[in-house]
C-alpha cells in the first residue's frame, strides 16, 4: 500500500521491458511468467472475472481487459488489427496496470506489447504440459508472424519440442522466423502447406492473423494422438479451426464465457461441452483422457494471464532495480483539496504571481 499522501507510479517503458529480457534472457522470462500463470490459475477461485470489453471496426478491434483478487487489481488494453503491418506497426500493442485494491492507487504501467507475446507463448505451454503427450517433441507451426518465435521458444524450453514443421502463406514470414531460431538448437523444416506441415506432427500450433472465419485445420489432418494449440481464433468472426475438429476432440478452454464469444468454439451450440484449464491444472478435471485422444486448447487470452505477467514484471524490475518512479497522480498537502494543486506556482513560473489564469478577462 503507499505511503500517506505521497507515492509513485513504477514505469516501464518498452525499452525497458526489452532490456528486463534481455538481462534475464528468454527462457527465463517464459520460465518465470509460467510460473506466475500456472501459481494464479490455481487461485482461480479468487479473481473477480468477467469476458473483456471489446470495441470492434471494420479494421480491427480495441479491448480492455480487467480481473482483481482481493488485493491487486490489473487491467490491459490491447488492440488488434492485421493490416496494421502496412503502415509500419504492429499487429498487437498493449500495455497494462497494476493497482492497490485498498486504495485504488495505480502501482505499475508497463508496455505489454512484448510481453503479450512473451504471455501467450508461455500459456500456451502450460496448457501444453497438461494437455500433450508427454514426450511429444515435434510441433507444426502454422502462421509464423510476430508471435511464432515466442511459441517455439516456450515449446522447447519448456516441453522439449526439438522440431518444427513450418507453413505460411508467406514465405518471408518463414524465413524470417528461421533466420530469428538459428542457433537456439531447434531444427526447423519449411513445408509447402499446412496438410504437410502437421504430417508426423505431435503439437498443432495454429497462431494466424486474419480476421475472419479460416478454415486452417480440417479433420483429415487429424491422428490419434494429437494437441492442438489453437492461438489465432480471438474474436467473435475469426477462426481457425473446422468445427468438426473440435467436435472430434477433447476442448479445453481459459474462461469459457469469453471463448464461446470469441473462440473456435464460437462456431457450436452453447451447450457444446468444454473444460477450463484451472480445472486441469488443481486436479479436479481429467486432462488427456488417453494417449490416443485428440486434444485442442482453444486459447483467446484471459485477462489473468495479463495479471501474471504484470506480477513477473513488476518482482523482475524490483529486483533488477528497473522502470522509472512516474508522478500519475497529483500530490496533495490536502486530499480534500483538488483544486489548491492549480494555485501552487509550477517549476516554469516560478516567481510570477500565483494563478494569473484565475483573473477575470476584461
Amino acid at each position: 500500500m503507499p505511503s500517506k499522501n505521497h507515492f509513485s507510479t513504477l514505469y516501464l517503458s518498452a525499452p525497458d521491458a526489452i532490456e528486463l529480457v534481455q538481462r534475464k534472457g528468454v527462457e527465463a522470462c517464459l520460465r518465470g511468467i509460467a510460473d506466475y500463470i500456472q501459481s494464479d490459475f490455481l487461485r482461480w477461485g479468487a479473481f473477480d472475472k468477467s469476458a473483456r470489453v471489446a470495441s470492434h471496426s471494420r479494421d480491427g478491434v480495441i479491448e480492455l481487459m480487467p480481473i482483481a483478487d482481493d488485493q491487486t487489481y490489473a487491467f490491459k488494453y490491447v488492440n488488434g488489427h492485421p493490416k496494421n503491418t502496412r503502415w509500419g506497426l504492429p499487429t498487437v500493442m498493449a500495455f497494462g496496470v497494476l493497482a492497490d485494491v485498498a486504495t485504488g492507487a495505480p502501482l505499475l504501467l508497463s508496455e505489454l506489447t512484448l510481453t503479450t507475446a512473451l504471455r501467450t507463448a508461455a500459456m500456451s505451454a502450460v496448457a501444453a504440459r497438461a494437455l500433450a503427450r508427454p514426450g511429444s517433441r515435434t510441433m507444426a507451426l502454422i502462421g509464423n508472424g510476430a508471435q511464432s518465435e515466442f511459441q517455439a521458444l516456450a515449446f522447447y524450453h519448456l516441453l522439449g519440442v526439438t522440431t518444427l514443421r513450418l507453413f505460411d502463406t508467406d514465405p518471408a514470414a518463414t524465413a524470417k522466423l528461421q533466420a530469428n531460431l538459428q542457433g537456439t538448437g531447434l531444427r526447423t523444416v519449411v513445408c509447402t502447406s499446412t496438410a504437410e506441415a502437421v504430417r508426423g506432427a505431435d503439437i498443432v500450433t495454429t497462431v494466424t492473423a486474419d480476421k475472419t472465419n479460416a478454415t486452417i485445420l480440417t479433420p483429415d489432418m487429424l491422428v490419434p494422438g494429437m494437441h492442438i494449440n489453437a492461438v489465432g481464433g480471438d474474436c467473435p468472426g475469426k477462426t481457425e479451426l473446422q468445427a468438426d475438429v473440435l467436435r472430434q476432440a477433447q476442448v479445453f478452454v481459459e474462461y469459457a464465457p469469453q471463448t464461446r464469444i470469441e473462440g473456435d468454439i464460437q462456431q457450436l451450440p452453447a451447450d457444446f461441452v468444454v473444460t477450463e484449464l484451472w480445472e486441469v491444472l488443481a486436479g479436479q478435471h481429467t486432462g488427456r483422457p488417453s494417449d490416443a485422444a485428440i486434444t485442442v486448447f482453444d486459447s483467446v487470452g484471459f485477462a489473468l494471464e495479463d495479471f501474471s505477467a504484470l506480477r513477473f514484471l513488476r518482482d523482475a524490475a524490483t529486483e533488477m532495480g528497473m522502470g522509472q518512479p512516474i508522478k500519475l497522480i497529483p500530490e496533495l498537502s490536502d486530499p480534500k483539496d483538488l483544486f489548491g494543486v492549480l494555485l501552487q506556482p509550477t517549476a516554469s513560473a516560478a516567481g510570477a504571481s500565483a494563478a494569473p489564469w484565475l483573473k477575470a478577462v476584461a
